[in-house]
């Protein structure tokens, strides 16, 4: 599928993730957004039937229900049910029923050593099969991840590729303003992994650099990316915990409109 059709996907589903989290009044958006692009290109362009997936940074349901909304393994009924009552969408991924779905996530760090356990063990079995783990920049603040990492690096899992969103914001604020740390390339490189970077929001550089692994090393991707792009509240802590007002969600529609995405 060549890059522009990948683009009018990303688009389509960022449509569809704003109109969803405006309907629900729901959050976390922010998050959403950064790391969609990335979660679009892995699912349609590098994601092969054995492989696996696993959502650490579980703030980002939503880019997950629409990706799976992009490749008909949801529909328009599903996605109206997204953070209501009963529903198999909820704001973090937990529930039943969810396409490729292993783990429920969303208590931070955990991602990394569930991605890792998998990796051994396809390497144990002799199955060709590749994990891809999609976390934050502000959950490698726990001490999970660097576990993890060190486990990872050990055991050479080059089956691993772990994605980092690094917008720079968590919380509290931003990663600077809590840990001084605003790129965690430094410090990931001294365990020994394999380090790329992209601008999370260019569909070719994040695609060359999925493809691009290390032969005898595990491989992260750090994603340098803008909490909230192109809304309202891009690149705020708002964009955190705040849902889409009305006119903020029409103006956001409307942009988009005016690039052709609608």
């Amino acid at each position: 599928m060549p890059i522009n059709d990948i683009q009018t996907i990303i688009e389509t589903a960022r449509n569809r993730l704003l109109e969803m989290h405006f309907h629900a009044n729901c959050g976390h958006i922010g998050g959403n957004v950064s790391c969609l692009d990335a979660m679009i290109i892995l699912h349609h362009r590098v994601l092969n039937p054995d492989d696996r997936f696993i959502l650490s940074k579980g703030h980002s349901a939503g880019a997950l229900y629409v990706t799976l909304w992009t490749l008909g393994k949801m529909n328009d009924a599903d996605l109206k049910t997204f953070a209501q009552n009963n529903t198999m969408l909820p704001c973090h991924p937990s529930g039943s029923g969810i396409f490729g779905l292993l783990f429920p996530t969303g208590s931070l760090g955990h991602g990394p050593s569930l991605a890792a356990g998998l990796a051994l063990a396809a390497k144990h079995n002799n199955v060709p099969r590749h994990i891809y783990c999609l976390c934050s920049d502000g959950e490698w603040q726990e001490g999970s991840c660097w576990e993890a990492l060190i486990f990872s690096v050990h055991h050479r899992l080059n089956n691993l590729t772990i994605i980092i969103d690094q917008n720079g914001l968590q919380g509290f604020g931003t990663t600077k303003e809590i840990i001084s740390c605003s790129d965690l390339t430094p410090r990931i490189e001294a365990f020994g992994a394999h380090v790329q970077h992209a601008d999370g929001h260019n569909c070719g550089e994040i695609l060359k650099s999925l493809e691009s692994k290390s032969a005898d090393k595990v491989n992260i991707l750090i994603l340098n990316t803008i909490k909230g792009k192109g809304l309202a509240f891009e690149n705020t802590l708002e964009s955190h915990y705040l849902p889409l007002t009305e006119q903020e969600y029409r103006t956001a529609c409307s942009i988009n409109t005016q690039r052709g995405d609608l």
